[in-house]
């Protein structure tokens, strides 16, 4: 008997597990292949525009995903540097086989985790809540709440040119008999794609003819618990296609799954493959590639920014066109894959089923792309099976909270019709939800819950002490407004003690007063609606004022709030009056007003 089942160990399952075992609970990883836990299919880097602030996110909530990439990073970069913090990200390439390493360590050493191999084939249900999960091997493991993190490995199916198998990434098994037991509790599946670049010998790769992209100095660490120096190790570097690659791509996109129909499934908007690429962007005469290792001496290059599923004779045309690619040896064909998902709009903010108690889902299931997302999503689940299992609220995040609020509430509001890839653009409340500050947004509530450690609570409550301090001390002196100049600098006596983090906190809180101020507003104004909650047994089939779509909508949706109902598409202001209203006469006697 366990009291939470995950499935799935990969990015969102590890995370999940992790949160589920150190708030308590007995908790059962179950995964196809124990050699594949964390694996990195794609590009083996961790961050990124927006989905730096995932990690740190994760990182304040108490998860694992930013103290692992500090522990492996061979190369880190700040990126969007020239633009204001609000969009600052931290990017770090890091060790694949290393982080696998890493994480496993963490998986395997944690109290109450038991990790085992083996494929889940149905989530049983009683009278509407989870009560077990049962194997391909015949065996059932009874458990109070289960967490999917499946990925990519549903019916997974690989795609190179004419020729197709089905499996997982890098030669894995796939997941075959899960996706008719989702159907048949009542979940739409659909069938998105991803896909990856080919990986080349790095003795076949000619460096010098390629732009040399070096890390930033010092190296500002993913975790807030880090202290220790983290050093640039390896070197990455930047080189373009041209109109030699465009032409063959051209020549042979009568042979591109992408393009022959043999590809259903849907591809994610902000990755695409080169042949997308190249037909998306006619008029563009070259695309920026990376060459980026994949681990410390490790053999095998990744060209990131080549993602292609073409036949094998055309990657290896198309790829020796590459300035420094000339004579290069591909030891991994690029491919595409195709698996199943969800349709994430059947699930509350929380990351739970509407209609199964203690049923949690996370990762590439619910549409996602990346290993950021799946990590955010995995945490928040994890937290919310505990929460359930121990009779307790869930942990909510809104917009205005977390990035991985939006995330959240875009996939279980709006929903998403192909891999959703997070970005700044995507959160509009961005200036407040930088990553500098995300030990700030979201300590408190995990340590609350138990997840987040005494010392890292410690650690929050002196970078918010000493923050106040710093901004005390310069009103007091009349520096503030020297500050606030766009060429204005913080710069503070080392003899005071001020952690740099505070100094940096001090600084933008300084600088950015007046629009945070307007941000806060806002929020303020927004979090009215929020604070209408709807009734989960709401009526909408019979709110004859509303439009038949909205009705439709409503029902499906069951949303938590006003707020959260009017971000679902096809529900109108209009109809937000009206509900509105329908609150107004229906709110019992002993709420305030």
């Amino acid at each position: 008997m366990a009291d939470v089942v995950v499935i799935g160990a990969g990015h969102a399952g590890c995370e999940a597990a992790l949160a589920a075992s150190r708030l308590g609970l007995d908790t059962v990883l179950l995964t196809l292949n124990i050699e594949s836990i964390a694996l990195m299919p794609c590009n083996p880097s961790v961050g990124g525009t927006g989905k730096g602030h995932l990690v740190r996110e994760v990182d304040a909530l108490g998860g694992e995903m930013g103290l692992a990439a500090d522990d492996v990073t061979l190369q880190s970069r700040m990126l969007n540097t020239a633009k204001g913090p609000a969009v600052h990200s931290l990017r770090a390439q890091t060790d694949k086989r290393a982080y696998q390493s890493r994480m496993m360590r963490a998986v395997f050493s944690a109290e109450r985790l038991t990790v085992r191999q083996g494929e889940a084939s149905e989530i049983s249900e009683k009278n509407g809540s989870i009560c077990a999960v049962k194997t391909t091997d015949g065996e059932t493991i009874p458990c109070r709440a289960c967490v999917l993190c499946t990925g990519v490995y549903l019916k997974s199916r690989i795609i190179i040119g004419e020729t197709s198998w089905d499996g997982g990434p890098q030669g894995l098994l796939p997941a075959t008999h899960l996706s008719k037991n989702l159907a048949d509790l009542g979940f739409s599946i659909r069938r998105f794609k991803t896909g990856t670049p080919a990986r080349v010998d790095a003795r076949s790769i000619d460096f010098d003819l390629m732009e040399e992209q070096r890390g930033d100095e010092p190296v500002v660490p993913f975790s807030f618990m880090t202290d220790r120096r983290i050093e640039n190790t390896e070197k990455c570097y930047l080189t373009w296609t041209n109109e030699e690659t465009h032409r063959i791509i051209r020549e042979n996109l009568h042979r591109a799954p992408m393009f022959t129909g043999s590809i259903t499934g849907t591809g994610a908007r902000y990755c695409p493959s080169i042949e997308t690429k190249i037909v998306r962007f006619a008029d563009k005469d070259r695309h920026q590639l990376f060459l980026e290792p994949e681990g410390k001496g490790y053999p095998e290059w990744y060209v990131q920014g080549m993602s292609t599923s073409m036949p094998q004779d055309v990657q290896w045309k198309m790829y020796r066109t590459i300035r420094g690619l000339e004579r290069c040896v591909i030891t991994r064909l690029a491919y595409a894959i195709e698996y199943d998902c969800i349709d994430p709009t059947a699930l509350r903010p929380s990351l739970g089923a509407l209609d199964i108690a203690g049923l949690y889902f996370a990762g590439q299931i619910n549409g996602t792309s990346g290993y950021e997302e799946a990590a955010a999503q995995g945490i928040l689940a994890g937290i919310n099976a505990s929460m359930y299992c121990l009779g307790k609220e869930p942990l909510i995040l809104t917009r205005d909270q977390a990035y991985i609020g939006v995330l959240c509430d875009d996939l279980t509001t709006k929903g998403t019709d192909e891999p959703y890839r997070m970005m700044t653009s995507r959160a509009e409340f961005r200036l407040l939800l930088r990553q500098d500050n995300a030990d700030l947004r979201l300590t408190a509530r995990s340590h609350a819950l138990g997840l987040a450690s005494d010392e890292r609570m410690r650690r929050t409550e002196r970078k918010q002490k000493e923050t106040a301090q710093i901004i005390r001390i310069l009103t007091e002196e009349g520096r503030l407004k020297d500050i606030r100049k766009p060429e204005g600098r913080l710069c503070m006596d080392d003899k005071l003690g001020f952690r740099p983090s505070s100094v940096a906190e001090a600084e933008i809180e300084i600088k950015y007063g007046g629009y945070l101020e307007k941000e806060a507003s806002l929020v303020s104004r927004m979090r009215a609606m929020e604070d209408y909650r709807l009734p989960d047994d709401a009526p909408y089939t019979e709110m004859s004022a509303l439009r038949l779509e909205a009705r439709q909508k409503l029902a499906a949706q069951r949303p938590s709030s006003l707020g959260q109902a009017s971000r679902i598409p096809g529900v109108s202001p209009a109809d937000v009056s009206v509900l509105m209203v329908w609150l107004m006469k229906n709110r019992p006697a002993s709420a305030e007003d």
